[in-house]
């Protein structure tokens, strides 16, 4: 007789909350690191209200996400950047929908300006964050041979653009993350974050649309030739 992995029926049970398209679509748009109300997740899915609250109430009991209720609005976000990882790469797997074309001109838009530049929780990814995160690489400040480790250069890169890096936490300083649209991995972890924050706050990058697709401003097109040496074609 065969004994049974203990984490089997705990496997089975995180499978199963994320194996339902509209959970599965909650999990997606939360990817872009914002607390979102239970009314604005609804019309996201095309689910009623009573029927998106059930969804949250399991994803939130299986601990994928995190509620906090302001008057009558229910917000949620993803638990943390465990779970972002782990939605990223699921849908890495599956990949942008090759033989599906877009239904109408908005849904084209929003594709390409997501496939652009886009948030992954807390870091850029897209075309934005492959520039990104091959600049770093060619300029000697990104390993990527063994994992993604920045070197000393890189460290010293991050202090001089003024992009503090918290290195207190348990988190990785750096994190390979696959791509879904690119099929190649894009900086994540913590210098990841603290760049992708830094950039909207600076005001190298703005949010567009209503979900994760960002965009670089053309102040952002010569910051990031300047410290980067990144062309501004590869940014649009």
């Amino acid at each position: 007789m065969t004994t049974r992995d203990p984490q089997a029926p705990q496997l089975a049970r995180l499978a199963g909350l994320i194996a339902d398209e509209t959970r599965a679509a909650c999990l997606l748009a939360l990817l872009d690191g914002r607390a979102w109300t239970a009314g604005e997740l609804a019309r996201h899915a095309g689910v009623a209200a009573s029927t998106l609250s059930e969804h949250l109430g399991k994803l939130v009991a299986g601990g994928l996400l995190t509620e906090e209720r302001q008057g009558r609005h229910r917000y949620v976000r993803l638990a943390d950047a465990r779970v972002a990882q782990l939605v990223e790469d699921l849908a890495a797997q599956v990949g942008p929908a090759a033989d599906r074309r877009p239904r109408t001109l908005r849904e084209s838009s929003a594709g390409s300006a997501m496939a652009r530049g886009r948030t992954c929780y807390d870091h850029l990814a897209g075309r934005l964050g492959i520039s990104v995160t091959d600049a770093l690489t060619s300029r000697g400040l990104l390993r990527q041979d063994t994992g993604f480790a920045l070197t000393d250069a890189g460290l010293g890169w991050f202090d001089s653009a003024g992009i503090r890096l918290d290195r207190t936490g348990r988190r990785p300083l750096a994190r390979a993350c696959l791509d879904w649209t690119e099929r190649r991995p894009h900086l994540a972890g913590v210098a990841g974050a603290a760049l992708c924050r830094h950039a909207l706050d600076a005001g190298w990058c703005v949010r567009i649309g209503s979900e994760r697709a960002v965009k670089v401003t053309d102040s952002g097109e010569r910051v990031l030739f300047e410290l980067l040496g990144i062309e501004s074609s590869a940014l649009r």
